[in-house]
């Protein structure tokens, strides 16, 4: 799988991966529309290659075989609820592209490409309870879960009552994993 940058072409793609309810539903109740997509969120992403550090920022991510979007992945300053500092780590892929690696495999690319830089000292990540899917990914990843909260409110998305969690990397516990990864891979 490569990573690349978003460009104006991507708009289909991108809200076709917005718009599929399986995709969003831990996320939200009303899926984006193609004109929101079109307005709001893509520009958005442009806009943080602009303005964000290099390397971070919302990123295509690519099938190489195919050439076919697979999903979206993001490092950025983290900015959702239930964070406090950090740079947070988010994905999301087609269906299709689910139960193939590919969510662990961008992830691990991009907390590679972030402990990379010195000025970056800690990943972080939230996930609903109810999505096991994506907080395997997060433990596979080496994060580790540090707390639950919920979202006030009574329009919550289903599952929502369940609590969401809290997932954090630091660079030292990356770097502990780093280097006994060799010793593990040769002793299995």
């Amino acid at each position: 799988m490569l990573l690349r940058c978003f460009t104006e072409a991507d708009v289909g793609p991108l809200a076709a991966l917005y718009g599929d309810p399986r995709v969003m539903r831990f996320i939200t109740l009303q899926p984006p529309s193609l004109a929101e997509v079109e307005s709001k969120i893509l520009p958005e992403y442009l806009r943080e290659y602009r303005e964000l550090a290099v390397g971070l920022g919302s990123f295509a991510a690519i099938e190489k075989e195919t050439g076919q979007m697979a999903g979206r992945f993001s490092l950025k300053p983290a900015s959702s609820y239930g964070l406090a500092g950090g740079t947070e780590l988010g994905y999301r892929l087609y269906p299709i592209s689910w139960g193939r690696g590919l969510a662990t495999e961008g992830a691990r690319a991009l907390i590679a490409s972030a402990f990379g830089r010195p000025h970056l000292d800690r990943i972080v990540a939230t996930t609903m309870a109810d999505n096991v899917g994506s907080w395997r990914v997060l433990e596979k990843c080496g994060l580790r879960r540090v707390r639950t909260f919920r979202y006030p409110g009574a329009d919550l998305v289903p599952g929502a009552e369940h609590d969401d969690f809290v997932y954090e990397l630091t660079r030292s516990d990356w770097a502990a994993q780093v280097r006994h990864e060799p010793s593990q891979r040769s002793a299995g």
